[in-house]
């Protein structure tokens, strides 16, 4: 299986030392969101987890405990983009820790390992096109050498998304737009020797230069692990994912990174109070066996089925 660590929340982040704990133990809970009664128990035996893949604004707390994970194929999807604390409030500087940071990563793990994401781009009257191309590329030149790609998407505006950014005063994209900054993209990857791909996007943006793109890419996970895998497109994600099917291990409602156009967070109250139950040896994040909880053992299995393909 390919492990999500994690969509939901910042896991290298903030809860480093819980998937650490987990990692070690063998195993880790995951409540359902949909029937919060319903807990799932995943193995985590190297023997099973083919490629964990890790989603995070800042690695920094994950960096020395990697170590730990020497057993097990991983990368790292950072995204670094050039919003304020007005977006992102609770991130460090860029310029000043967060690409350093970058580049450590890089350095240790190999920069075919660390992904750069520029995404969601929103368009207002501080964050206009010319401000995030050029932000784009002063980012680009910053990481030259220490990524060979970048991934874009733009904002959608779900309704939890309009509620959190109804004071940003956030306008919608219109496809010319979104094509003519998708090539200004492309072109300032190209110059930096970047591939440069789309997150879920409907619109159509290869002629642009950017092609479809899949955040847990079942070919870069081919390519570094040198075995074929034998799964499918994730069928919980949207029609317009690419990526291959995963196991999620995060929650809902516990990312402390305060971005205001996040999906996952549905209120800060609620994130406050989840919190507060953090505990690093729980097997849950953020929580603990419940009265009434069912724990049902998640049947899971490699999808590896040949190895020693080329690496290209």
């Amino acid at each position: 299986m390919i492990l999500s660590v994690s969509r939901r929340t910042d896991v290298p982040n903030y809860y480093s030392e819980w998937f650490i704990n987990r990692m070690k133990e063998g195993f880790l809970y995951v409540r359902n969101p949909m029937n919060t009664h319903q807990i799932s128990k995943i193995d985590l035996s190297p023997d099973v987890v083919d490629c964990i893949v890790f989603w995070t604004k800042n690695p920094e707390n994950m960096i020395g405990k990697l170590e730990c994970l020497q057993n097990y194929l991983y990368y790292f999807q950072f995204t670094l983009t050039g919003y304020g604390k007005d977006i992102e409030s609770n991130l460090p500087d860029k310029r000043k820790k967060l690409i350093p940071v970058f580049r450590e990563l890089s350095e240790k793990i190999g920069k075919e390992k660390v992904i750069w994401r520029y995404d969601p781009i929103l368009i207002n009257g501080k964050y206009t096109m010319d401000y995030h191309l050029k932000a784009f590329e002063e980012i680009a030149g910053n990481l030259a050498g220490y990524t060979e790609k970048v991934v874009i998407s733009f904002v959608d505006l779900y309704a939890k998304t309009k509620r959190n950014t109804r004071k940003l005063d956030i306008r919608q994209i219109t496809d010319e737009e979104m094509i003519h900054m998708a090539a200004k993209m492309a072109q300032i990857a190209l110059k930096y020797k970047l591939v440069i791909e789309s997150c879920a996007e409907q619109i159509d943006l290869q002629k642009a230069g950017v092609r479809h793109g899949s955040c847990i890419d079942k070919k870069l996970i081919e390519k570094l692990s040198g075995c074929r895998l034998s799964g499918k497109k994730d069928k919980n994600q949207r029609g317009e994912c690419g990526c291959i099917e995963s196991v999620e291990t995060g929650a809902y409602n516990t990312c402390l990174t305060g971005c205001k156009y996040c999906y996952a967070n549905f209120s800060d109250e609620r994130v406050k109070e989840n919190v507060k139950l953090y505990d690093e040896v729980s097997p849950l994040l953020c929580g603990h066996i419940n009265s009434g909880d069912r724990i049902t053992d998640r049947k899971v299995k490699s999808l590896k089925i040949t190895a020693g393909i080329s690496a290209v």
